[in-house]
């Protein structure tokens, strides 16, 4: 009689794999990056069922219906925003907390808001915004939220590609500049109003 006994997989392994097949190749090297990605588990913030796949190039759907971006929209989303100790950031979540998890010890405070709650928001003065997914726009009140030379770094999505995306608060005026294309989950809270056209 033989039994067989089920593998665990090899979690740490998996995240040295992401790490060199998938940030390493697209030009993420920042030491910073590196080691909060090879450092936070993946895994523990994604469905039981979807654990085994947490570190494969794509999004993983989440059971609220949000979604966990693939780990190159994370690692480059790091690297263009370069938190430092003097931040003060304002994550707006996918739904998962893993962007929260990563950046959490790089800066000197985090706020994290769910996306539906975002548009809603009415207080702060963020150095820093990181948004995770896609959306069409800022809207108004979610840019009151940056601080005066603050930045955001976020998904993008125009005319249906995705990109990630910086921009600077300079007076009232908070514009978006589209970076790398990537696939990147949308955050349908941050689409922009339909208008009627003739």
């Amino acid at each position: 009689m033989t039994t067989t006994t089920k593998t665990r997989p090899d979690y740490a392994a998996a995240r040295r794999a992401m790490i060199d097949s998938q940030l390493r190749t697209s030009g993420v090297n920042e030491p910073f990056v590196l080691e909060r990605m090879g450092t936070v588990a993946r895994e523990d913030f994604v469905p039981e069922a979807a654990r085994g796949t947490a570190y494969m190039d794509r999004a993983i759907r989440l059971a609220d219906g949000g979604s966990l971006p693939a780990p190159l929209f994370h690692g480059a989303m790091l690297a263009e925003a370069r938190p430092s100790g003097e931040d003060s950031v304002l994550v707006i979540d996918g739904g998962s907390g893993y962007l929260t998890a990563l950046v959490e010890p790089l800066v000197a405070s985090v706020k994290t808001i769910a996306a539906t709650d975002a548009p809603k928001a009415k207080k702060g003065d963020y150095s820093l915004v990181l948004i995770d997914g896609a959306i069409e726009h800022v809207p108004a009140n979610l840019a009151k939220l940056v601080a005066e030379g603050g930045r955001i770094v976020t998904g993008l999505v125009e005319r249906g590609v995705t990109r990630l995306a910086t921009g600077r608060k300079s007076g009232k005026a908070l514009a978006l500049l589209p970076l790398a294309e990537m696939g990147v989950p949308r955050m349908g809270a941050f689409d922009k109003p339909e208008s009627w056209s003739f």
